[in-house]
């Protein structure tokens, strides 16, 4: 049986997606000279909120997932960030590739929610592994093998590149779902108003509701 090692070298964003993108750079190590023909390779990567420091600010950014700062030795928590597929090509020894992990700036999603809420840092990963394994067998045929369910490897994203990554899709952006229902009543206040974006249709509705201007 093959003996896998896996490291998470780098990540950059992918500027010409149809969607926000990160690449992941993994280096994958075979330590017993088995010949790899290919890895079907699934990757589930957990964040670790536990394992950084947070700013007062970021402390109440971060309210509607973990509650009163008080509570939080008991609600940080790792939570789920993406599981995504990729193929690994014929190697031997070792080979790194690009695992292409797609990100969302909706709001309701908790992965989204923490990373908006940082202004600074690293936010801290844990990569988990598993698959199937096609390699040369010894006596010149298929084997197959799975990848063991504790592999895994550690990387901190630094938070500017994932800032980075939403800057190029979404400028200066950022998305809320909302019921039809509600866009219509928007709709209705942005027309008696004459206001020109629905950016300055909330505005004025926070100026109505006594809420500080956004900065």
């Amino acid at each position: 049986m093959g003996e896998f090692v896996f490291d998470c070298l780098d990540v950059r964003p992918e500027r010409y997606a149809a969607a926000p993108t990160l690449n992941f750079r993994l280096r994958i190590a075979e330590t017993t000279g088995l010949s790899v023909q290919a890895i079907s390779l699934r990757c589930q990567i957990r964040i670790q909120p536990q394992r950084r420091h947070y700013s007062p600010s970021q402390q109440e950014r971060l309210y509607d997932l973990f509650g009163e700062h008080s509570r939080w030795g008991d609600t940080l928590k790792p939570f789920q960030f993406v599981t995504v597929p990729t193929m690994v090509p014929a190697f031997r020894g070792s080979t790194e590739i690009d695992l292409p992990v797609p990100c969302t700036y909706d709001l309701e999603v908790a992965s989204a929610q923490y990373f908006h809420a940082l202004d600074d840092g690293e936010i801290p990963l844990l990569m988990l592994f598993s698959g199937t394994v096609f390699a040369r067998g010894e006596d010149g045929g298929l084997a197959v093998e799975q990848v063991p369910w504790h592999k895994e490897c550690t990387y901190r994203l630094p938070v500017r590149v994932w800032r980075e990554l939403m800057d190029t899709y979404f400028p200066n952006s950022a998305w809320l779902r909302l019921s039809r229902d509600t866009v219509d009543a928007l709709g209705r206040f942005k027309s008696r108003n004459a206001l020109p974006t629905w950016d300055d249709t909330l505005v004025a509705l926070l100026k109505q509701a006594g809420e500080a201007e956004p900065e």
